[in-house]
C-alpha cells in the first residue's frame, strides 16, 4: 500500500525570532504524529548558550545585598537567567557587565568576538550610587534543556563565584494545527502548520530543519544496515536561502519503487492528485495551470523541454517540478 508522501516545509512567514511553516500533503493521521514529534525535539534537543555562573565584585554568596544597588543579588540573579546569547563555538567564554550608575542592561556586556547578547532589553539592575564602581563577570556555556548547577559544577568553585541552574534551550514556544486537506480524491490528508518561537539566536526555520535532521539521525541508528540500505534515500539535505526563508532541498529520491510495481489503484489515485493541492511555488503552479495542465498524471505527459516552453517557466521551476514528482516515484516524459 503506496503512503503518500508529504512536500517539503514551505515559511508562511518568518522573522529573527518567530516563525510559521508548512508541510502538506501528508497522510492521514500523519499531522499529529509528524508535529508532536517535532514539537518534542524542538524543545528538548536543540543547543543553546546560557550562563553557568557569575562574580560579582565584593559580594561572596548570593543571600546578599549590596551598597549602591536597588535589587538584592538573588533579584539580579534572575534578571540574569533571562538574558539570553549566541555562542560561537563549544568552549565557555567569560562577558563582564560594568556597573555603573543608572539602569543596567543586557546590551552593557562587554563580550568577545565569539559571543553576542541576543536579548539586548533585558533589565539587569539599577545602580543609584554615582560614586558605585564594580563588574558582574558571567560564564557562558552551550547545553541542552536545562541542568541544574550541581550538574554543571564538577569541582569546587572559587571564592565569590556563584554557580547557576541554566536553560539552555533556545526556544520559547512551539504549536502545532493539523487541518485535512484534499489529495486526488481523497479530503482526509493532513497539512501541518507549526508556529515557532525562539530566543533569537537561531532562526525558527534553522531550528526546524535542525530538529528533522536529528530525527532523521535517530531513525538512521535503529536501521538494521545490513541490507544495504542507504539512508536517507536521497541526499543529505542542504539548505538554500529564498525571499522566504531557508528550505531543505535534496536530489530526487532513488526509484526503489518503479512505477511499474506500484499498485495500480495507488497510481490512478496519485495521477489524479490535482496540481493545486501539491507544494507547488506560486509561480510554478500558475505557469502550469496556465497551460491547462490540472493534475500530475497530466504533468508527466510533458517533457522538461515542453515546460521550459511554458511563459514564465523556467530552471528553477522545472527543478521543483522534477522533485515533487520524485517524491512519487515518478518522472517527466522522456
Amino acid at each position: 500500500m503506496h503512503i503518500t508522501l508529504p512536500s517539503q516545509f514551505q515559511t508562511i512567514s518568518e522573522t529573527s525570532t518567530t516563525g510559521v511553516f508548512e508541510i502538506a500533503g501528508l497522510a492521514p493521521g500523519y499531522g499529529f504524529t509528524l508535529g508532536n514529534s517535532l514539537r518534542r525535539i524542538i524543545l528538548s534537543s536543540l543547543p543553546g548558550a546560557a550562563i553557568t555562573s557569575i562574580a560579582i565584585d565584593g559580594v561572596a554568596h548570593e543571600f546578599s545585598s549590596i551598597a549602591g544597588i536597588r535589587e538584592d543579588v538573588i533579584t539580579m540573579i534572575l534578571h540574569l537567567k533571562k538574558v539570553r546569547f549566541e555562542l560561537i563555538g563549544d568552549e565557555p567564554v567569560t562577558a563582564t557587565l560594568p556597573l555603573k550608575f543608572g539602569a543596567i542592561y543586557a546590551k552593557d556586556f562587554v563580550c568577545t568576538g565569539q559571543l553576542s547578547v541576543t536579548s539586548p532589553d533585558q533589565y539587569i539592575c539599577e545602580v543609584t550610587d554615582k560614586s558605585k564602581n564594580g563588574t558582574i563577570t558571567v560564564t557562558v556555556a552551550k547545553g541542552l534543556g536545562y541542568v541544574a548547577r550541581e550538574m554543571h559544577t564538577k569541582d569546587k568553585t572559587d571564592i565569590g563565584v556563584i554557580a547557576l541552574d541554566a536553560n539552555f534551550t533556545p526556544i520559547h514556544s512551539v504549536a502545532y494545527e493539523v487541518e485535512n486537506m484534499r489529495v486526488g480524491d481523497r479530503v482526509d490528508h493532513n497539512k501541518l502548520r507549526m508556529t515557532i518561537i525562539t530566543d533569537g539566536s537561531i532562526k525558527p526555520s534553522v531550528a526546524l530543519q535542525d530538529s528533522l535532521m536529528i530525527m532523521l539521525q535517530q531513525f538512521k541508528a535503529i536501521l538494521d544496515l545490513k541490507y544495504d540500505f542507504e539512508f536517507p534515500r536521497q541526499s543529505e539535505p542542504v539548505v538554500t536561502s529564498s525571499e522566504s526563508g531557508p528550505t531543505l532541498e535534496s536530489e530526487p529520491m532513488a526509484k526503489t519503487n518503479a512505477v511499474s510495481d506500484m499498485n495500480p489503484e495507488d497510481l490512478t489515485d496519485i495521477l489524479k492528485t490535482r496540481i493545486d493541492s501539491v507544494a507547488f511555488g506560486t509561480r510554478t503552479l500558475n505557469a502550469l495551470s496556465d497551460a491547462g495542465i490540472r493534475t500530475i498524471g497530466g504533468l508527466i505527459q510533458k517533457s522538461n523541454e515542453n515546460l521550459l516552453e511554458l511563459p514564465g517557466f523556467g530552471q528553477k521551476g522545472l527543478s521543483e517540478v522534477t522533485e515533487i514528482l520524485a517524491g512519487y516515484n515518478l518522472t517527466l516524459k522522456q
